[in-house]
């Protein structure tokens, strides 16, 4: 190696070597802000995130602040049933803040119109004529968003007015989170107070929406999966260091550190992973130019359902436990109120863990069917000239594409179902211990945290590309 020139000695330099004298993801996040677009971008994102932690923090007009402070810290475990719907909020549901409702409305609305355009001719008609028919379906949803939020404001609010909202925590101030204004000096009547409230949080989702859609056009990434990401980001290093306190023990806390390190590498290597199905486009002749005689290929996803399979699960599961509440009260209640309550209302019990799994990988499979139609593939690489090697194109390469998005499924519902189960196994096998019924790392958590990260990573790294700039990723 002495005898070769500098230039080829350099050759040969030792890879670490070269990592340290390159730190390349430092580079790339430097190159972001140095692109003036793409910083005002980042800028842009961040700060609508801020304004939305802000109204996240503001309490509704009506509520007693101290009251919902002083029962949010009587509160045992975060184990209850709105335990999903205070994660989506980043912790606002349970305060009834101004942003109370969080995107949760939008996700339900979006939901219902995706599942309708299957059922309904109409809505399948706008949704294959492009951008009109999109944003046409974009505006029923903003409408449908509005409705779910004033009945599921009406709800919370009358949940939170009886104590169930807070697990009917015995602390007496869990019942005076809404102090009743009548009788106060002021004299405002109570049906006035819960409407404002009621307008306020629907107002509150409303916001919330725009935010989305605008760092949707102006920001980085999906805007309302930046919301979610924001949300559950703000409650984790709160949960995690919980955890120390309550063990007070730097071995179990660096220990739930270490499991939750390598739970969030798999997701992230299961996220990535995909069968690249490779096409073949045949030249042709339009006009006078030659089009096709190009190969490329068709990514299928392990976890092609992406986290609504688990958002499906879980709300499925909290119908009848919320139907249930409203037989709390009487002395003896029907025999299916006691099984929801002993069974399906508790994350620690073997019935819930089993159902919650089942749930996920029914719904992974229906989603899947739903939103991936091997026959319309098929029938658009067939229009344009594509085929798969070895398969003839028509229905041949429908029944291909199903078998093999068929055997990616099952391993994927099956991750799918086990993450999400993830902190109620560790609630049944350390019941004793308070750390792990409280365990942060698992479930729908780390799926969207590592998901929404990924996406706009790749974001980032898809402008630096097109700007000659080496992305995050090499």
């Amino acid at each position: 190696m002495c005898g070769l020139p500098l230039h080829h000695a350099h050759r040969h330099l030792p890879q670490w070597r070269q990592l340290l004298e390159e730190p390349e993801l430092l580079t790339a996040f430097f190159s972001a802000f140095r692109t003036p677009d793409l910083r005002k971008k980042i800028l842009f994102t961040l700060f609508v995130l801020g304004l939305y932690r802000l109204g996240a923090a503001l309490p509704s007009p009506g509520v007693s602040y101290g009251n919902v402070q002083a029962c949010l810290g009587t509160a045992e475990s975060d184990t209850g049933v709105f335990t999903l719907l205070n994660m989506f909020s980043g912790g606002a549901l349970l305060q009834l803040s101004v942003l109370a409702l969080g995107i949760m409305p939008y996700i339900t609305a979006s939901i219902i119109l995706q599942l309708l355009t299957v059922v309904i001719p109409r809505l399948e008609q706008l949704k294959k004529e492009g951008p009109s028919g999109q944003g046409k379906i974009t505006q029923y949803t903003r409408y449908l968003t509005l409705g779910l939020a004033i009945l599921q404001a009406s709800g919370y609010i009358a949940l939170a007015r009886t104590g169930t909202l807070f697990n009917n925590n015995p602390n007496p101030a869990c019942t005076e989170i809404i102090p009743d204004t009548s009788a106060m000096e002021v004299g405002i009547p109570m049906w006035m107070t819960l409407t404002v409230m009621v307008m306020v949080m629907t107002a509150g989702a409303a916001v919330t929406m725009w935010f989305g859609e605008l760092v949707t056009d102006r920001g980085v990434g999906n805007g309302m999966s930046v919301l979610i990401f924001a949300s559950i980001a703000a409650q984790l290093p709160g949960q995690v260091w919980q955890l120390k306190e309550t063990e007070d023990s730097w071995f179990l806390f660096g220990a739930i550190i270490a499991v939750g390190i390598a739970i969030i590498a798999l997701v992230v290597f299961i996220e990535q992973a995909q069968r690249r199905i490779p096409v073949q486009y045949a030249k042709r002749m339009v006009g006078r130019r030659m089009y096709g005689g190009t190969s490329t290929y068709i990514p299928l996803k392990v976890n092609q359902a992406g986290v609504i399979p688990v958002i499906f699960g879980s709300s499925l599961l909290y119908i009848p436990t919320l139907i249930s509440q409203f037989y709390q009260n009487d002395t003896d209640p029907p025999a299916w109120v006691r099984f929801v309550t002993d069974y399906l209302s508790n994350p620690g019990n073997w019935v819930y863990t089993v159902v919650y799994f089942f749930l996920i990988v029914f719904f992974t499979y229906f989603y899947v069917s739903i939103s991936f139609n091997p026959n319309d593939v098929a029938d658009n690489m067939k229009k344009l000239g594509g085929f798969i090697p070895g398969v003839r194109p028509g229905k041949p390469t429908a029944q291909f594409l199903e078998r093999v998005l068929s055997r990616l499924t099952f391993p994927g519902s099956i991750y799918l179902g086990l993450i999400a189960v993830l902190p109620n196994l560790a609630i049944i096998a350390f019941g004793g211990n308070q750390a792990f019924n409280q365990f942060p790392f698992g479930g729908t958590a780390v799926l969207i945290m590592v998901g929404v990260g990924l996406e706009s990573v790749k974001q980032i790294e898809s402008q630096l590309m097109q700007r000659n700039y080496e992305g995050f990723l090499r």
